[in-house]
């Protein structure tokens, strides 16, 4: 097996971890600094994209930090299939978060899912920099890309 198709398999976002247990426990923590700890072990569970992944193409512009991204469709299922990897741990948190929701999905699923009253859910755009903001929604917006050209 190589290095990616491994990669995708040990996602867990959107699989073990999904949406609603990410929001059960971001709303758990009384306050941001606990919830951030959360983000940043989120961005530990997510594996790395090989090296040799990383290039134009799978990078993702508008982040602050270095953001790639993988995917993979499932013949069978329909099912799209995400890697993210970024240079910054929270930002690997966030892509986390957004996995949680979006990754092992069919394209429909991916266009149906309404992110934005998710990240309200949340409270997530109003406690991180509007520059992670863009990033994240960069992010949303290639995978729903992604997901539109499957």
């Amino acid at each position: 097996m190589s290095t990616a198709a491994a990669a995708f398999d040990q996602v867990p976002f959107g699989r073990s971890i999904d949406a609603e247990e990410v929001a059960e426990s971001l709303e758990f923590f009384d306050d941001w600094e606990d919830r951030y700890r959360y983000i940043i072990d989120l961005g530990k569970e997510l594996p790395g994209l090989p090296d040799e992944l990383k290039t134009e193409d799978r990078f993702i512009h508008g982040c602050q930090s270095q953001v790639w991204i993988d995917h993979r469709r499932e013949p069978d299922s329909g099912r799209l299939q995400f890697v993210v990897d970024s240079d910054a741990l929270i930002v690997r948190g966030l892509a986390g978060i957004v996995l949680s929701a979006l990754n092992d999905r069919t394209p429909a699923e991916i266009a149906a899912f309404d992110v934005d009253a998710f990240f309200d859910r949340i409270d997530l755009m109003r406690h991180i920099s509007p520059t992670r903001g863009n990033g994240l929604r960069a992010m949303v917006q290639k995978i729903r890309e992604l997901a539109q050209a499957a």
